[in-house]
């Protein structure tokens, strides 16, 4: 068959095809959806920690420099996603997304986000001062986080295929990472509503988080914070 047919045929038995789909409870892995119209439903925290400048990284630095940063961090943001009950559900060169569930979702997700902002100022900064002692460059990331219903399935081709998270959160999210750099984290008022007020207010009564518009986006309202929570801090 002709790859034009195949492909008319493959599309039109997508499109007409009926979704099979079920309430999820845990996130799903590739192999428990089949790669016809098979969908797992939940509601769920999406977060993405995106590398800031990684461009930039890449072409002022040998190879191996960026490769150490890259390295250094998505291994501490998949060490505290995994801590704080996320899922790690795909990595694309500087970043890496993660989906949490549970009724204390929105609070892990946000935690995370501080955690990862702890790790690259104490522990990955100081590590390259350490380690270069002329290097000038500073890691700089952003983390977004949003939460809605999300609608999971299977994509690709035999021997070749991902899981696509389809929702808002999914979209806001990565949109929220992709946000300037002055601020560290960025989460929607959905998930700043239902955080933990210890994740809200600091001990001494300062806020955490600041309220913004989207101006660029839609002009909602979205919470931007450049705290950082310890890693080891007990909670």
């Amino acid at each position: 068959m002709a790859l034009n047919d195949d492909l008319q045929k493959e599309v039109a038995a997508v499109f007409r095809a009926v979704w099979d789909r079920r309430d999820g409870t845990v996130v799903p892995a590739d192999d428990s959806l089949r790669l016809g119209n098979d969908a797992v439903e939940l509601d769920a925290t999406v977060l993405y920690a995106d590398l800031a400048d990684s461009t930039k990284l890449v072409d002022s630095h040998i190879p191996a420099f960026a490769a150490e940063v890259y390295k250094t961090f998505l291994h501490c943001a998949a060490k505290i996603i995994r801590q704080e009950g996320g899922t790690i559900t795909a990595y694309d060169g500087d970043r890496i997304m993660a989906v949490y569930l549970g009724n204390a979702k929105n609070t892990s997700a946000a935690r995370t986000a501080l955690q990862i902002n702890h790790a690259a100022t104490n522990i990955i900064n100081p590590a390259i001062r350490s380690q270069y002692a002329s290097e000038t460059y500073f890691l700089k990331h952003v983390v977004g986080i949003d939460s809605s219903k999300l609608f999971v399935a299977r994509t690709g081709v035999r021997g070749a295929n991902d899981l696509v998270w389809v929702g808002r959160a999914a979209n806001y999210a990565a949109k929220l990472a992709a946000l300037p750099d002055a601020y560290q984290t960025y989460i929607t008022a959905e998930v700043h509503n239902s955080l933990n007020d210890q994740l809200k207010i600091w001990t001494d009564g300062r806020p955490m988080w600041e309220a913004v518009r989207w101006d660029n986006f839609d002009n909602r309202i979205i919470y931007r914070s450049n705290w950082w929570w310890n890693v080891d801090y007990v909670r």
